[in-house]
């Protein structure tokens, strides 16, 4: 049976564990994503992804190789802005130009909102258990974004590591994904 810890426990330890992933193996763990994710949703041309920029400082999945490829399959590309404390998707193009927010999260420079469909939306995490329940960095923007905008047709979670431990503090406004990710498996919830 698995163990149940509460959110900022499993903040805590997956924080750690991804800070002792070195680059190359942030590097080939990302291609590892990258790879499953094609061939578990087989993106293709004229479909929406909304997905969030990296932050290397934290050793998150490198989602630049993700929309290098979304562009090249004339995919078109989303990724979160934050706006009056609320989560707005914004398109961005090879050329868009992006500026750093208070938290240090590169965004582009465009207010633009979109409301297109989306057909996937690729999720920051910090960890998710077995029933698609994630940790994120606990700011609620995620959530709120999925509770708010019923045009998300798959909502995908990015990890580097498996479900191990269950999460035990789930409230009511956490949503849960429909699948996870993970560089050897990938885990379907709906």
């Amino acid at each position: 049976m698995a163990a149940s810890l509460t959110k900022q426990e499993l903040r805590t330890i997956y924080k750690a564990k991804r800070m002792a992933l070195a680059d190359d193996d942030i590097r080939i763990l990302s291609k590892k994503l990258l790879q499953n994710f094609i061939l578990q949703f087989n993106p293709t041309e004229n479909q929406n992804i909304n997905l969030f920029l990296s932050m290397s400082k934290w050793n998150e999945i490198d989602t630049q190789i993700f929309i290098d490829y979304c562009f090249e399959k004339k995919m078109s590309v989303f990724v979160p802005k934050i706006r009056n404390q609320t989560m707005i998707s914004i398109e961005i193009f090879p050329h868009s130009e992006f500026e750093i927010n208070q938290w240090g999260i590169k965004e582009p420079l465009s207010d633009i909102s979109s409301d297109a469909d989306l057909d996937f939306v690729l999720a920051p995490l910090l960890y998710c258990d077995l029933f698609g329940n994630r940790v994120g960095y606990g700011k609620g923007f995620y959530d709120q974004f999925f509770l708010n905008n019923n045009r998300i047709r798959k909502k995908i979670g990015l990890s580097f590591f498996a479900p191990q431990e269950n999460i035990s503090d789930v409230s009511a406004t956490d949503v849960k994904l429909d699948a996870l990710i993970t560089p050897n498996l990938i885990y379907n919830f709906s």
